[in-house]
């Protein structure tokens, strides 16, 4: 008996999907087929909860902004007292928070079903909420993050590309800052000293010295990047308007900041829109953090689910890593072998 072709083959792929993640690097040709078969269906089971949610936020929105406006003003010139004035204020916002409660919700649960069957399609592992990260510790250490008293870790991604283990987390770091006031009283308060990406590249074999790369400080270059380290001598003028890099190996930094390498730096804080990046070659390891920027979002919940949009963010976040990892690679290889 003769199976009905319609039950066995896929269905042809959606033009508008393929040409969305068509100029992608070819490693991820896959990825359409994956949206069009899993990804896509997925979403849209929860389409109607995501117009409900939206709905329930954007009524929300209207009353509370009136609330707060209208009874506000109301208490403040008709009743003429301060609280009278600020409690619709607060109610207002609270019924405002309230009112996007499911639409935060649903993000989250989306980001699920978009985040992780790229990651098990590339072979990589991830974790929203990983609880602690040790390799911050590392990233102090080289001078990538400034120290804290306290810290919060989500969305780490792990995995392993050209033979380089890599894990990016992103990383909220708070200093207790204290004070007294003329009459003698302390006030303790928490600020922010980093927020954003943390990437650590563990590469096979160690580095013949320590290279630190950071964003151009003006006057405060003359600092340096540290002790036995001097400002490295680079080939691309538009880079060293950027940034500024420090070594206590100049043939290596030479070989470690090709061309390549170094546009895929600034590169990358473009995929991730984030800023202030520094990184450091140090032992066998790469560290890179950029401030600011929140990848592995699913985007706005204000439109359809199924955009295809959300997925190629999220596969040029990982270009931009494999970039990186293979700029460095290349240029190891070149180094080795040029000094046998």
């Amino acid at each position: 008996m003769t199976q009905d072709p319609s039950l066995t083959d896929p269905l042809p792929l959606d033009p508008d999907v393929v040409k969305t993640l068509g100029d992608l690097p070819d490693e991820f040709r896959n990825f359409p087929r994956l949206f069009q078969d899993e990804i896509r269906p997925a979403l849209l089971t929860r389409e109607a909860e995501r117009e409900a949610a939206v709905a329930k936020a954007r009524q929300a929105r209207y009353v509370g902004i009136a609330l707060a406006l209208i009874g506000g003003l109301a208490g403040a010139f008709l009743i003429r007292h301060p609280l009278a004035a600020i409690a619709p204020v607060v109610i207002g916002l609270g019924y405002l928070y309230w009112g996007g409660r499911d639409v935060r919700r649903l993000g989250r649960e989306a980001k699920d079903l978009i985040v992780q069957p790229v990651v098990r399609e590339l072979g990589l592992s991830f974790a929203a909420e990983p609880g602690s990260i040790e390799s911050i510790y590392r990233h102090r250490q080289v001078r990538t993050v400034p120290g804290w008293d306290r810290a919060s870790y989500e969305d780490l991604l792990t995995g392993q590309r050209n033979g380089v283990d890599f894990e990016l987390f992103e990383a909220h770091l708070e200093e207790r800052r204290s004070s007294t006031d003329s009459k003698g009283r302390s006030r303790t308060r928490w600020v922010t000293v980093f927020r954003g990406q943390c990437l650590r590249l563990q590469f096979d074999k160690r580095f013949y010295g320590r290279t630190l790369i950071t964003r151009d400080a003006g006057f405060f270059n003359r600092f340096g990047g540290g002790k036995g380290m001097s400002r490295a001598s680079l080939e691309d003028p538009v880079f060293e308007k950027i940034f500024e890099v420090y070594t206590t190996d100049q043939v290596e930094s030479r070989y470690l900041l090709t061309p390549d390498l170094m546009q895929d730096l600034v590169d990358l804080e473009k995929a991730f829109h984030g800023g202030r990046l520094k990184a450091c070659f140090d032992g066998g390891e790469m560290f890179i953090t950029l401030e600011g920027g929140d990848l592995f979002e699913p985007g706005s919940m204000f439109k359809p689910l199924d955009s295809v949009d959300r997925v190629k963010e999220l596969l040029t976040d990982f270009s931009a890593i494999f970039q990186i990892i293979d700029a460095v690679v290349r240029g190891r290889r070149r180094e080795e072998l040029e000094r046998k």
